[in-house]
C-alpha cells in the first residue's frame, strides 16, 4: 500500500513540476518563471557615447581584457568591481576611448555567459521533460507489478526502487534549475551597475 502511494505521489509530483514549463509558447524549453530575453539591448544598459570600434578592439588592449575577466567574474563582488572601474577610469591617459573600451568587453563578455547559462538551463529542461515522461511509464509498470497475480515482489521491490531514485534526481535538478533560473537576471544587474559606473566616470 505504501509503495503504491509513493508511486501515485510521484507521479502527482512530476505531473505538476512539468505543468509549469513553458509559458512562453516562443520558447518551449525556457524552464524558469522569469520571461526569456535572449540578449542583453545595448540600449538598455549604455546611455553612453556610440561605441565605435571598440567592440572589436577590446581584446587587443591587454590590460582592458584582464580587467573585463575581472569585473566579469560573479565571484568579484559588485562594489570591488565598481572601485575597480573608477581606479582604472582615473588612471586612463585617454579616459573616453578605455571607458568605451572597458565597456565593450563587459558587453560582449557578459553576454556570452548569460547565453551560455540560457542554454544550459534549456539542455536541463529538455532531460527533466524525458525524466518525466520516465517517471509516468515507470510508475504506471509498477503499478501493473503490483496488481500482478501472482505478484512479483522482487520485481515491485526493484521498480519501486528505481522509481524513488528517479524522482530524487527530477526533484534535485528542479532544485538546481529554480536557482540558476536567477542567474540571467543577475548577469543583468551586474553589467547595467557597472556600466552606470563607467558613464559617470566618463563625465
Amino acid at each position: 500500500m505504501m509503495v503504491r502511494t509513493f508511486a501515485m505521489t510521484a507521479l502527482a509530483f512530476v505531473v505538476a513540476g512539468s505543468a509549469a514549463r513553458a509559458a512562453d509558447p516562443r520558447y518551449p524549453n525556457w524552464p524558469c518563471a522569469q520571461a526569456k530575453v535572449p540578449d542583453i539591448s545595448l540600449a538598455a544598459v549604455w546611455a553612453g557615447p556610440p561605441l565605435d570600434d571598440a567592440e572589436n578592439k577590446w581584446k587587443d588592449d591587454s590590460k582592458v581584457s584582464a580587467l573585463v575577466s575581472k569585473l566579469a567574474a560573479r565571484k568579484t563582488p559588485l562594489d570591488e568591481a565598481e572601485k575597480s572601474v573608477k581606479e582604472f577610469l582615473a588612471a586612463s591617459a585617454d579616459k573616453t576611448t578605455n571607458a568605451k573600451l572597458l565597456f565593450a568587453g563587459l558587453f560582449d563578455t557578459l553576454n556570452a555567459q548569460r547565453a551560455q547559462v540560457m542554454s544550459g538551463l534549456e539542455r536541463v529542461s529538455r532531460k527533466q521533460r524525458d525524466a518525466a515522461d520516465r517517471i509516468r511509464e515507470e510508475t504506471i509498470e509498477l503499478q501493473a507489478l503490483q496488481d500482478a497475480t501472482p505478484r512479483d515482489d522482487a520485481k515491485v521491490d526493484t521498480m519501486s526502487n528505481q522509481l524513488i531514485w528517479d524522482t530524487r534526481i527530477f526533484e534535485d535538478r528542479r532544485k538546481v534549475v529554480r536557482f540558476v533560473c536567477e542567474v540571467p537576471t543577475t548577469i543583468d544587474q551586474r553589467l547595467f551597475a557597472l556600466g552606470r559606473v563607467i558613464q559617470q566616470e566618463m563625465e
